[in-house]
């Protein structure tokens, strides 16, 4: 829910939205005959590849582009490659995406294939990373990564998303589960869960620290946590992860408890949909299906300069095709009809000062920006706190003048890294 202030004297007041007391199940969209999975690793046509179009997969088969390869996907379903071609992300980096044809005949009711899982870390890393939630398994997994305290996060980091509240209120047991195989895989000694403080959760957990965040935005940032309850100011620059703090979502818990319960990785992700009429669903779906197949369920067309953003109304990005496919950490989805689309614009700052008063980190934001629309990416980060920025996007939501100022921020702080990575 978004509140203004009537004289704008006082900054807009934004809170998290609360799952219903009963939600109901989700719509289950039926497994389309072709899935779509992205790989975060490049084409390199100079090495021999281990798949190739008109390869047979089978359910739960790993997948990876070559035998020196870190990265992987999970197969969803049994079928054929029918693609393998390179994708570029809203920042341009390449990655690669796989279309599988699904055998329907094979699929329906095939069991997947089942993993030695071991209870230790690398075990879980060697074959769920691509769980529905996104379990960050990699950076727990990393001898270099220190982490000592897991903070499972049930509540939802943007607006108008409920997808881990309601996974919270469904399966609250399966989170219990879930974290006993995290203390067991992990060995990490601090475990704490972030809870809504209007979300009434039954039961108590024995060993885990609770923490109630408050339904205003954006306590439930990574950042915000850190800062309100466990006393960690994040430096410039640096993740929660530097901090030895791993964030895991409700939902990724619960996937880990399914899969060690059946040794198998599960598929089945669960979505928010906010359609054209802000008339809200709640989907499981498959990982790999193509955004349209969900839309055309519930009748929502897209027309020429709709809008499909991905994430929420504040940190969410727009993709340019409704076949972007469902990925483990998509939680939530956003369809702006072209005729309600709030215009941006490239007039100048007129220092009304909003995007200062607003900022939860004081980042000078008005002065910072002039900086990065002239590239001065460096000096950004040097003078005017570039690094700082939590990327809560509250600065771009009140500015007078309409800059996208999360865009110039989120592109400053690539331009960044890609300088210092070349230098």
């Amino acid at each position: 829910m978004i509140k203004r202030s009537f004289f704008t004297l006082t900054p807009p007041r934004l809170n998290y939205d609360l799952v219903e007391p009963d939600p109901k199940e989700p719509e289950s969209i039926p497994i389309p005959s072709d899935l779509t999975l992205l790989l975060n690793e490049p084409i390199d046509s100079t090495r021999p590849a281990l798949i190739k179009k008109g390869d047979l997969v089978e359910k739960g088969e790993k997948l990876r582009l070559y035998y020196e390869s870190t990265e992987y996907t999970i197969s969803p379903v049994t079928g054929t490659i029918a693609s393998v071609d390179s994708y570029s992300d809203d920042f341009g980096n390449i990655s690669t995406y796989l279309v599988i044809k699904n055998d329907q005949n094979q699929t329906t009711g095939t069991n997947a294939i089942t993993y030695d899982l071991k209870d230790d870390i690398a075990s879980a890393d060697e074959y769920l990373r691509t769980l529905p939630g996104a379990p960050p398994l990699k950076i727990l997994a990393d001898d270099d990564m220190k982490i000592d305290t897991i903070v499972i996060t049930c509540a939802d980091s943007d607006l108008l998303s409920t997808t881990n509240q309601y996974v919270t209120c469904k399966f609250l047991d399966e989170i219990k589960e879930g974290t006993q195989i995290l203390k067991k895989i992990t060995h990490v000694p601090k475990l704490c869960i972030t809870i809504p403080e209007n979300l009434n959760i039954p039961g108590g957990f024995d060993t885990i620290q609770v923490f109630k965040t408050s339904m205003k935005y954006p306590s439930n940032l990574p950042a915000m946590v850190l800062k309100d309850h466990l006393n960690i100011v994040l430096p410039a620059g640096k993740n929660p992860e530097d901090m030895g703090v791993c964030f895991i979502t409700a939902e990724a818990v619960v996937s880990l408890a399914r899969a060690y319960k059946t040794k198998s990785a599960g598929f089945e992700k669960i979505l928010t949909i906010i359609g054209k009429r802000e008339t809200q669903y709640r989907v499981k779906v498959t990982i790999g299906t193509p955004l349209y197949k969900i839309l055309n369920t519930f009748g929502i067309h897209i027309n020429d300069q709709d809008r499909i953003v991905i994430g929420g109304p504040m940190k969410g990005f727009a993709t340019y095709t409704h076949h972007h496919p469902v990925r483990p950490d998509m939680d939530m989805v956003i369809i702006q009809d072209r005729d309600i689309i709030p215009e941006l614009s490239d007039n100048a700052c007129v220092n009304c000062g909003k995007c200062i008063r607003i900022c939860p980190v004081n980042v000078p934001v008005n002065i910072l920006v002039r900086y990065l629309e002239a590239d001065l990416y460096e000096e950004a980060a040097d003078k005017y706190d570039l690094e700082s920025c939590i990327e809560c996007g509250l600065c771009a939501y009140v500015c007078t003048a309409r800059i996208p100022l999360y865009q110039y921020i989120r592109l400053g702080k690539h331009e960044l890294l890609t300088l210092r990575a070349d230098a």
